[in-house]
């Protein structure tokens, strides 16, 4: 379950995801078998939530890991490594960005 808390000591991963509205659908599907068979079953993960923005252009994925390694761990894995090329067709761009989460109200 995601909490966001900046009192919380984990590693948050933000990855935002630019699409087509005709792929959109497809990318959301890919994103969520991804998290069910791999990502969720790595060393650290905590949770995942996907976002989708109103015109179906970009999807917003927040993520919460235990560390940042267990995160980089992840993203090396041969399996993730193969996934990322599939997604990577499937949208014009995405990026992972690390942060921490300074004030929540």
């Amino acid at each position: 379950m995601t909490t966001i808390s900046k009192d919380r000591t984990v590693q948050t991963v933000i990855t935002t995801f630019e699409v087509n509205p005709g792929t959109c659908q497809d990318l959301l599907e890919e994103l969520s078998a991804l998290c069910d068979e791999v990502i969720s079953k790595r060393e650290g993960f905590i949770s995942s939530a996907l976002h989708v923005n109103d015109a179906q252009t970009r999807i917003a994925n927040y993520s919460q890991w235990e560390r940042r390694e267990d995160f980089q761990a992840m993203l090396r894995s041969d399996e993730m490594r193969a996934r990322s090329r599939k997604i990577n067709e499937m949208c014009k761009g995405f990026e992972p960005v690390l942060y921490d989460v300074v004030y929540c109200r």
